[in-house]
């Protein structure tokens, strides 16, 4: 490898992994504000109900994820990784400052969460784009024998963000007085979050498109116009197989995710309270969370690394029984004293260390370069929208209506089976090349494609008897 390819990896892991600090700080933020104050800034009269409503906004970014997957994947298809990542970045930062300026309900009525909602909307939107493009320059820049490693420094800045979303809430709770913070000291965080995109316009100016990119526009430039429609009827066709496993492995994953991030928080803060159960404190709640991650934070890029000299799939099965043996108890621990809660969260966020560590270098490997970011954006948005994003939600729903504290320990149990199933269907990628492309290689050292009987360029056919 040149100095200079190493130099190019290198700038892009780190500006991908500034891109998901940054965005995941914005998305993640109304998790821990709405834990402590959203609720009663813009629901201020739905008594329990207030809980369901502000997930409820929360959810609702994940209606539109869908959108945006299907208009900026197949767009960073046809015109570039970075043109669309610099994009989404943009907008998320900009929808986020967004709301910290929005007027509580006190001040404009109803129209108060209506605005909410569409800022959440588009903040949905753009994250589409963002993380799937993020994953997609990454895979495509890294080394096939390091794909592992570089890939959990996407998570690496997923975690920072939501740590210092954590650490930012934890500190406004302890240094102001509640009425201060339900005045305006909840919209900080979300302004701090506009210098932010800055990083935005880093992306575009510093980065190049990934080799693997440049390579298929000189090789197929008419790839630049493939349509929507086409995208869908060679994923559907060729790589049925594909978009199930990937499926399957973002909703374990996912569902992971934001039952610890998103709905734990509630969980300890509210709803054990309303049960007549212990819970605890909204500082207290935010400090477990960062020191979760933070121990997240320093184990997970060797876990992507060990992926590269074991394989990706053993990680992904630890990571699905933990869930299936440990999800109820881990929620069980939820209702005794903080030692216990911190050992049921640190439970969680073990099984989330497997899924989040791995699944960034598994995805990419299964779809060809021509139909990567598209098909993985459209795959992963509408299986975390219509299975993962809204778990907090109709966990809360399930939880208020039937008074059962356990349902965040079946959602995790379900997951777990999800997650397992579709990783004893995965083929091993470790150290394999991705799907048509040798990443740091000259075009002319690139074998053409393969083509199938309509013509579409399989970059890595489907094994005999695969979808």
């Amino acid at each position: 490898m040149a100095v200079e390819e190493a130099q190019t990896i290198r700038r892009a892991a780190t500006a991908a992994t500034l891109s998901n600090i940054a965005t995941w700080y914005d998305f993640g933020i109304y998790s821990y504000i709405g834990a402590v104050a959203l609720d009663r800034v813009f629901f201020p009269d739905a008594g329990q109900w207030a809980t369901v409503l502000t997930l409820g906004t929360f959810a609702a970014a994940f209606v539109v994820r869908p959108l945006g997957g299907i208009i900026l994947g197949p767009l960073g298809d046809r015109i570039g990784r970075t043109k669309v990542l610099a994009a989404a970045v943009v907008l998320m930062a900009v929808a986020t400052a967004l709301l910290g300026l929005v007027p509580s309900y006190g001040a404009i009525g109803l129209a108060a969460p209506l605005i909410v909602l569409f800022i959440r909307m588009l903040q949905g939107f753009s994250v589409a784009g963002e993380y799937i493009g993020v994953l997609t320059l990454v895979a495509e820049y890294a080394p096939d024998r390091r794909r592992g490693f570089f890939g959990s420094w996407l998570e690496f800045g997923t975690l920072i963000g939501y740590a210092l979303g954590a650490g930012v809430s934890a500190l406004l709770v302890a240094a102001l007085p509640e009425e201060d913070l339900l005045a305006w000291g909840w919209r900080l965080p979300f302004i701090l979050a506009l210098p932010l995109g800055v990083l935005g316009i880093y992306l575009r100016i510093r980065l190049e498109e990934t080799p693997a990119f440049r390579q298929l526009m000189e090789r197929s430039p008419a790839m630049a116009t493939m349509s929507l429609r086409r995208v869908f009827q060679i994923l559907g066709t060729h790589y049925r197989s594909a978009v199930l496993i990937a499926g399957g492995l973002i909703v374990a994953w996912n569902v992971t995710n934001y039952v610890l991030t998103n709905y734990v928080p509630t969980y300890l803060t509210g709803t054990l309270a309303h049960h007549g159960e212990g819970g605890t404190s909204e500082a207290l709640s935010s400090a477990f969370q960062v020191v979760v991650m933070l121990a997240m934070l320093c184990t997970i890029v060797f876990v992507g690394s060990l992926s590269d000299w074991i394989g990706r799939k053993p990680i992904l099965i630890t990571g699905s029984v933990s869930l299936i043996l440990l999800g109820l108890p881990s929620v069980w621990l939820l209702r005794e004293g903080p030692p216990d809660q911190l050992l049921g969260l640190l439970i969680m966020g073990f099984a989330l260390l497997c899924f989040a560590a791995v699944t960034p270098s598994a995805l990419p490997a299964l779809f060809p370069t021509f139909v990567r970011y598209g098909g993985l954006a459209i795959i992963f948005n509408v299986f975390v929208s219509a299975f993962a994003g809204t778990a907090p939600t109709v966990i809360g729903f399930a939880v208020t209506t039937t008074g059962n504290l356990d349902w965040p320990g079946y959602y995790l149990i379900g997951a777990g089976v999800i997650g397992l199933v579709s990783t004893l269907f995965l083929q091993e990628s470790a150290g394999d090349r991705l799907t048509g492309a040798a990443p740091l290689t000259s075009s002319a050292d690139l074998p053409a494609p393969k083509l199938s009987e309509d013509g579409v360029p399989l970059e890595n056919p489907p094994a005999p008897g695969q979808g």
